[in-house]
């Protein structure tokens, strides 16, 4: 798990955990989301990291049907 710290300026203004994911696509990664509080207004947050390379490669999928 990942800790995401949003900051305005030099002040954290929101703190989001990011667990480990395997995306539809068959990449890997890491996906989080949650609601913050800037001044006045809430935001819905999003954050969401792909390892590059991670997809399997069509070849790679066929075998595994195999």
């Amino acid at each position: 798990m990942l800790s995401v710290e949003i900051k305005e300026n030099d002040k954290t203004v929101g703190l989001l955990t990011a667990a480990e994911k395997a995306f539809k696509t068959g990449s890997k990664g890491y996906f989080g989301m949650g609601k913050i509080q800037i001044g006045e207004k809430r935001y819905q947050v999003q954050v969401q990291l792909v390892e590059i390379g991670s997809k399997p490669k069509p070849e790679e999928v066929a075998l595994k049907g195999e």
